[in-house]
């Protein structure tokens, strides 16, 4: 499974009144177009950021202006290719400001550079295609 976390801008409850405006009815996961799996962790009392490096940490801080303590993680099946539908999620949880991290890049992603199409050492955001050509002779 694919991950992305997005860190939104404002409250938790702004981002969670979000997912419950547009997902109605589930929620802890919630679940969207047979395979994206969608949860909020938190650094308190889940796993957020137990397998980061710490320079990808100081990456994400010194984007947001802080440290985040939670954080929009998601599960993106890979029966699907989920770029539309990841993408769809970034504009409703960066409309406000904030980024997200992908598996494919140490670089932390705002709305505009995923909607331009913006590379980042030859990748775009949730380039799970490019990633895989590059790493194939490894």
């Amino acid at each position: 499974m694919r991950s992305v976390f997005f860190f939104p801008a404002g409250e938790r409850a702004s981002t969670v009144a979000v997912l419950d405006r547009h997902l109605p009815a589930q929620r802890h996961p919630w679940y969207l177009e047979d395979g994206l799996y969608i949860d909020i962790d938190d650094e308190r009392t889940g796993c957020l950021f137990s397998d980061w490096d710490p320079a990808e940490v100081a990456l994400l801080d010194a984007a947001v202006g802080h440290h985040p303590t939670w954080a929009v993680q998601i599960g993106i099946s890979g029966r699907i290719d989920g770029t539309a539908e990841i993408r769809h999620m970034a504009a409703l949880l960066l409309a406000h400001g904030g980024v997200a991290f992908d598996d494919y890049t140490e670089h932390p992603w705002t709305l505009r550079e995923i909607e331009s199409g913006a590379t980042v050492d030859g990748l775009r955001f949730f380039d799970f295609r490019g990633y895989r050509e590059r790493t194939r002779g490894c």
